[in-house]
């Protein structure tokens, strides 16, 4: 299937963690997600949606192939953290934007909607995810800007 881009917008809150376990909830609730129902070894039986995230990922072929969406990213990078492969499972982060990279992209180090097409490059790594905060006209965090690929 190939990875598939997705990107989200949220009121801006403080914690970017906090931000980033509410969206995946919501987005799981809705089952906005890519969810295969047929079991691969037995192409007759039909697989149902789990009821939890947990649930979800215990699914190999979610582990596998992922969600294509939110779901596939599990946290938020701590300032100065790379990004980086686990051993066993790949750490699925979310790095949020730097002042810096927003100046040398969008020409400002506070992006607004007006900005998201400048910033979108910064995620160009599969697994791996964005942020950034968006502001409004007066310079005020206004929402939060999730973007990213995921999914096999």
């Amino acid at each position: 299937m190939g990875a598939s881009g997705w990107e989200y917008h949220v009121p801006y809150q403080e914690d970017l963690g906090a931000a980033l376990d509410a969206l995946r909830q919501e987005v799981f609730e809705a089952q906005d997600y890519y969810w295969d129902p047929w079991d691969e070894e037995d192409a007759d039986e039909a697989r149902t949606r789990p009821s939890t995230i947990h649930q979800l990922w215990e699914d190999e072929q979610v582990q596998e192939e992922g969600t294509h969406s939110i779901l596939d990213m599990q946290r938020i990078l701590r300032p100065g953290e790379d990004p980086d492969y686990g051993t066993v499972q790949p750490d699925r982060s979310v790095q949020p934007v730097e002042a810096v990279e927003a100046y040398r992209t969008a020409g400002t180090d506070r992006p607004t909607r007006a900005h998201v097409q400048a910033i979108q490059p910064l995620a160009h790594r599969r697994w791996f995810g964005r942020c950034a905060v968006l502001h409004d006209a007066h310079g005020r965090p206004e929402e939060i800007y999730f973007w990213g690929f995921s999914g096999d």
